[in-house]
């Protein structure tokens, strides 16, 4: 964060480039000041041995443990002279579980002489099994011996001063201890960092120097030395990225806007007065803050978050009426052709007469609600072009086709795009370029979002939250189908989808895959073995299911009889059109689907929904797909099959989807499980994530803090003329690659 020259050096100056390449290759470390950052994940107390008993699949570790036995074995082998080849076979422990090394061939021989019983050292290496026994074949290692050793004994303990030995995130090219002795050699940089905290924040909050946090958190000689360094570096992510944030909403507010007030008598009067129900009190505060943002003469920047089904569709198109009102347009975007032409349905239904602007029949204050997607018409396309130049539409609805450089507005006034996470900053910014004025903004997202999380990812964005569902809306009970273990629950599956039609209700069943991908094997290849799992699971080695198989399986036998669909991703948009139509019109049973449905498909009368091979969607993704049921009156009912064992990670994920419909406690059980670094929209090929020390859900106070920190800073000085350190913190926090990520939620 503190780039200084010292600490801009390069890595190869300092290390050699050979070590410097693996670094900047493996770990994305190129500077002193890089490697410096890159902090312990955990450390090991001398005296104190590392748990074994829970160790991870397939990944690399690194186990501080004692040599319990080491036997070496020869054999027959055609590839060893005199036809004896060697095996080493070490069992370590830890008092929790034992872990078996194996060695071969000419590798044995420096470990045989040294791995002897009650050798204590670091072993590094990926966990497999063999012979259902885990193991690590040809793992590098480090002795840690006794600080009354001598020579290369003495050096070592050295090396590892203090009582804490830090283990770091490492890569099968570079040990964790490797990166430990480059980081000591680079160690002395330290004390040139400069502070990116204002003396007044870190002397208020009792925070220790960024000089002395870094050399505690490397070279810590007890574990106050962490918590004190760990503290004062959580500060610095937490305030450095609220301060980026901070200067983004101070930057909106200096943006002229048209305010854009609904009249008196105008159109949303009249589309209010023709609603069957009322407002939710959630939807009517919602909307009152909106209302309140469009009046003002700086853009709102306003993201919209609730729960599946809880009105967002119907709050936003209110907000889009008040702009047409005030003779400005309001566009909607959204992430695919099914769902924009979803979205084009709804709001004419909704709104009726009031949406035959200049057509016979008309309301006395209609507009038009035009749709524009890739794959109209040369006819079609060029009428709603011109009108969206003309102003005859005043409510637009699309996919990324009204990004266009063709594509002109009258006079844009709101910007509603929905499922954020699905668009890039570019994209978002490409639209409101169109205004001739920026328009007001309003992110609209289904996937619900813990306050703190909220506030990382959209802290640019004031939140407004709907969850409340709307009245008459119908409870949706969830179960977890174990096809593998009980396979006459998936039977059961299928009856009671043959129960839903036969009381005139509609199902869906959803698979994670097309099934037209043969030529591709990088689509069916198996997905690799959930970590802590052996690989020869039967559900990890077969392709995940796909809709056109499953749906011919099931047309021709539970559910033969039934009127059965498929609508996938890859199908032609007039043909995706026409299947969404007849199921909406009733007309089919039975809808095959890809994810394609996971957001904004909102058919009533369908009452079940059957997730084939649930264990392949995330949990926010489960909950989306959920929502598509239970829409109506009637009961919903959504059946999680799954062939993963019970006592595994994907079976707890699917317990806990099915054991809550509260979108906000799903979406934090979502987060516990992944890294913040997905959190935040990082490109994951590789790039670090921006949170090394914090996390967002233990975290949420000094997150609330930081904004409030970084709010005051930046009021009081916007361009941090002041505060040189901290402009450069901002700096290497938005480098080139990193700069749009604070927008990707």
């Amino acid at each position: 964060m503190d780039l200084v020259p010292a600490l801009r050096e390069p890595l190869k100056k300092v290390l050699g480039p050979a070590t410097a390449k693996v670094m900047a290759e493996h770990l994305g470390l190129h500077t002193v000041g890089d490697l410096l950052h890159h902090y312990p994940r955990r450390y090991e107390e001398r005296g104190q041995l590392t748990h074994l008993a829970d160790l991870p699949m397939d990944e690399h570790v690194t186990v501080v443990a004692q040599v319990a036995d080491a036997r070496l074995h020869s054999f027959a082998s055609s590839k060893a002279p005199r036809g004896k080849g060697q095996r080493l076979e070490v069992t370590i422990t830890d008092g929790s579980g034992r872990l078996q090394l194996v060695f071969f061939g000419n590798g044995v021989h420096k470990p045989h002489k040294e791995l002897l019983p009650g050798t204590r050292a670091m072993f590094a290496g990926k966990v497999s099994v063999f012979n259902r026994r885990l193991q690590l074949a040809h793992p590098a290692y480090e002795l840690l011996r006794s600080s009354d050793g001598e020579g290369e004994a003495a050096e070592s303990v050295e090396s590892w001063a203090g009582t804490l030995i830090p283990l770091y995130p490492a890569t099968a090219k570079l040990e964790s201890w490797k990166i430990g002795k480059a980081i000591q050699t680079v160690l002395p940089s330290a004390q040139e960092a400069v502070d990116p905290l204002p003396d007044s924040l870190r002397e208020g909050r009792g925070l220790v120097s960024l000089p002395e946090a870094l050399l505690k958190i490397h070279r810590p000689h007890t574990k106050a030395d962490v918590e004190d360094a760990r503290a004062r570096l959580k500060w610095d992510e937490a305030f450095v990225l609220q301060v980026a944030l901070a200067r983004r909403r101070h930057a909106e507010t200096q943006l002229p806007a048209v305010p854009r007030r609904a009249r008196p008598d105008g159109l949303l009067t009249a589309f209010d007065d023709r609603l069957p129900f009322t407002l939710t009190d959630g939807q009517q505060k919602v909307s009152r803050e909106i209302f309140d943002d469009l009046a003002t003469d700086h853009p709102m920047h306003r993201l919209l978050q609730g729960e599946v089904g809880s009105g967002k569709t119907l709050v936003a198109l209110r907000a889009m009426l008040a702009v047409v009102d005030s003779g400005g347009q309001a566009v909607m975007l959204a992430p695919t052709e099914v769902l924009a032409q979803q979205h084009h349905r709804s709001v004419v239904e909704m709104m009726g007469e009031l949406a035959e602007g200049g057509m016979l029949g008309g309301a006395e204050h209609a507009t038009k609600v035009a749709l524009l997607t890739g794959s109209m018409g040369a006819a079609a396309r060029r009428h709603a072009l011109l009108d969206l130049a003309t102003g005859e539409a005043g409510i637009v609805i699309g996919t990324h086709a009204l990004i266009e450089d063709k594509v002109q507005f009258h006079d844009l006034g709101l910007v509603v795009v929905d499922e954020q996470h699905r668009f890039g900053v570019e994209q978002r910014d490409a639209l409101r370029g169109k205004g001739k004025q920026p328009p007001h903004l309003l992110v609209m997202t289904a996937t619900p979002i813990p306050r703190t999380v909220a506030m990382t990812v959209f802290g640019d964005l004031e939140t407004s939250v709907l969850d409340q569902l709307p009245a008459g809306r119908s409870p949706i009970a969830s179960h977890v189908v174990p096809a593998a273990d009980k396979p006459h629950f998936l039977s059961r599956a299928w009856e009671r989808v043959r129960e839903e039609v036969s009381g005139g209700h509609q199902a869906y069943v959803v698979c994670p895959r097309i099934g037209d991908e043969e030529d591709d094997p990088k689509k069916t290849s198996p997905k690799k073995p959930a970590p802590g799992r052996p690989p020869a699971d039967d559900a990890e080695k077969r392709p995940p299911l796909a809709v056109l198989d499953v749906a011919g399986q099931l047309a021709g036998g539970p559910l033969r009889g039934l009127g059965v669909e498929v609508l996938h991703g890859r199908m032609q948009p007039d043909d995706k059109d026409a299947v969404m139509r007849r199921f909406a019109a009733g007309e089919t049973d039975v809808l095959v689907a890809t994810t394609v449905i996971e957001v904004g498909v909102n058919v009533p009368n369908a009452t079940a929904m059957v997730i084939m091979d649930a264990d392949r969607f995330g949990v926010s993704q489960l909950h989306q797909l959920r929502g598509r049921v239970g829409r109506g009156s009637a009961p919903g009912l959504c059946l999680l099959v799954t062939e993963m064992p019970e006592a595994s990670a994907a079976r707890q994920r699917l317990n806990a989807v099915a054991g809550t419909l509260d979108g906000f406690e799903l979406s934090r059980i979502d987060l516990e499980q992944r890294r913040e670094g997905d959190v935040l929209g990082q490109a994951q090929s590789g790039a670090r994530t921006s949170l090394r020390v914090l996390a967002v859900i233990e975290d949420e106070e000094i997150i609330a803090e930081a904004r409030q920190e970084a709010a005051a800073v930046v009021a009081a000085d916007p361009e941090l003329t002041g505060l040189p350190a901290l402009r450069t913190a901002l700096d290497a926090l938005l480098d080139d690659e990193r700069e749009q990520y604070l927008e990707k939620g």
